[in-house]
Formats: structure tokens, C-alpha cells, sequence
């Protein structure tokens, strides 16, 4: 339930933030786990956990559009909800890079030998930083915007 009050609304949307960084967790060690199955990998289990992190993200998404929605139209702070779908889209990204990243770490443990996999990880990692470094930015800024009515 998404609340009603401003201050507990941006105490929900900080909470949901950093159920999405546990859920990424999550994530890696689920993914980390699967790779210790290779050479015959539990594809099995490792598409359950996708399922359920892909659920877990999408409940969190749901109730962050919500608030998004209550920024704008119930408390008119447009400034505040155009942060979250920044840090939205920012997200999708982190999460669309995070799938390519464990799929090039697979690549290079079934081929040792193909010096282009290691560098294809690096890249990704390096994007993956990037990402990570606008959506610090955002959530100072929305910090910074959601504190200055106080």
C-alpha cells in the first residue's frame, strides 16, 4: 500500500530503492551458484530464481510508478517524479546490462580460450559502473529536491 503522507512516501520510494539493490544480490550470488553447475548447468533452477527476481523487480516497479504518480498529481512535484523516471529507465538499463554481463560470464567459462570474452565482460562492467554512477546522481538529486520542502 503505497501511503499518502509526503514524508512517508518518500521513505517508501528510499525503501523500495534499497529492496531493488537486495534483489540484485540476490541476483549475482543466484547467478554466481548457477555457474558453479557448469559444465551441465541447473538451467532449471537458475530460470526459477530469473522468474522470481523478475517479479520481485516488477512489484517494485509497480509500487514506484505509484508513488511517482502520487509525486505528481497529489503533492504537484513534478521535479520529484520526473527523478523517478529517470531513475526508471536508468534501472532497466542497470538490469538489461546486468543479463548481458552474467550471459558473457557463462560465454567465457564454456571458452577459456577466447581472449574477446574477458574483454566483452570488462565493457559490460565498465557500462555497468556508468550506470551505476548516473543513478547515484539521480537519487542526490531527488534527495536533495525532496529535502528542500522540508
Amino acid at each position: 500500500m503505497v501511503p499518502t503522507d509526503f514524508k512517508a512516501l518518500i521513505q517508501r520510494f528510499y525503501h523500495l530503492q534499497s529492496e531493488r539493490v537486495e534483489t540484485y544480490k540476490l541476483f549475482e550470488e543466484g547467478h554466481e551458484a548457477y555457474l558453479r553447475t557448469g559444465p551441465h548447468y541447473d538451467f532449471d533452477h537458475y530460470r526459477q530464481l530469473v522468474h522470481e527476481i523478475t517479479q520481485a523487480f516488477c512489484g517494485i516497479s509497480k509500487e514506484v510508478l505509484e508513488i511517482k504518480g502520487k509525486l505528481h498529481h497529489d503533492f504537484d512535484r513534478p521535479d520529484l517524479s520526473e527523478h523517478i523516471e529517470k531513475l526508471q529507465n536508468k534501472e532497466k538499463q542497470k538490469l538489461e546490462l546486468t543479463a548481458k554481463l552474467q550471459l558473457a560470464r557463462q560465454r567465457a567459462q564454456d571458452h577459456p580460450e577466447d581472449e574477446g570474452c574477458q574483454e566483452k565482460i570488462q565493457e559490460i562492467k565498465h557500462e555497468i559502473i556508468k550506470n551505476k554512477e548516473a543513478l547515484s546522481e539521480i537519487m542526490q538529486d531527488f534527495k536533495y529536491d525532496s529535502e528542500e520542502s522540508d
